[in-house]
């Protein structure tokens, strides 16, 4: 990146991260792919779904960390498939335990098996809970401005509105509704849930996002470890265009070379 253009890196509960990719270890054929396709994202944050995802909780079955050291990754433990706050507080109290002392979760309570919406009532109740306890909470949730800035003051480290539902693949489809958050909150904003390929990802970053969390994307892709390399450039370029400033729109045509000036 060139001196007029110099960024600043991603701060998560006071960690720096030069990545502002973040990718799930879920849905890949093997532990094989899960590694490569890691690897080519360029993703230093890596969220692992301890309900069902084996992190040491079943010593005779193939671990997840293997392929994820967390003295490579930081791991991001989430609650993913957890429908009300108890579970959801439990599900992280063991991740603490299992990877001694961590505490730094994604907090999602779903609310709806169809849609996979939260449910901001028992996410309100278990970051307060969480948060409380000790733990750093990036926390899933709507698009909605006033419960953002309600989980920003509650002392979360970073706000994750979806941008369709999750696994849809659907892409960016409230920009206006997220651009209004990142504008609102002071903590990190990061899509988290919709994007289905790497101009989804370039959309995210252009509307001022810190990151972009992503799984489905990446792992459902013909070619995964293509599509995660791929992913690592649109959030690149996206950031860039964000910091470089488009040009405003227009309703008629402005011609690339100026007449001011000519002599016929």
């Amino acid at each position: 990146m060139t001196e007029t253009m110099q960024d600043t890196p991603l701060v998560i509960a006071g960690k720096e991260y030069h990545s502002r990719l973040l990718v799930g270890s879920g849905k890949y054929k093997d532990l094989e792919e899960t590694r490569l396709a890691t690897e080519a994202s360029g993703a230093e944050i890596i969220t692992v779904a301890v309900r069902r995802s084996n992190i040491g909780q079943n010593p005779n079955e193939p671990n997840l960390l293997d392929a994820i050291p967390p003295d490579k990754y930081t791991i991001l433990p989430n609650t993913a498939g957890c429908y009300n706050a108890d579970d959801a507080v439990r599900t992280c109290r063991l991740a603490r335990e299992l990877l001694d002392g961590h505490d730094l979760v994604k907090l999602e309570v779903l609310g709806d098996e169809k849609t996979l919406f939260p449910d901001v009532l028992q996410t309100l109740k278990a970051a307060e809970t969480l948060i409380k306890d000790g733990f750093k909470v990036m926390v899933y949730t709507s698009d909605d401005l006033i419960i953002a800035k309600e989980l920003e003051a509650m002392g979360c480290v970073a706000v994750m509105p979806l941008a369709a539902p999750i696994g849809s693949g659907l892409g960016i489809r409230n920009p206006y509704n997220i651009r209004f958050i990142i504008e609102e909150l002071k903590v990190p904003v990061l899509v988290d849930a919709g994007v289905g390929t790497a101009s989804d990802a370039a959309v995210a970053m252009e509307l001022g996002c810190a990151g972009v969390l992503m799984n489905t994307a990446i792992a459902a892709a013909k070619n995964p470890i293509l599509m995660a390399s791929a992913m690592k450039k649109a959030i690149e370029a996206g950031r860039e265009a964000w910091l470089a400033g488009r040009m405003p729109r227009k309703r008629y045509a402005s011609a690339s070379s100026p007449l001011d000036g000519t002599f016929f």
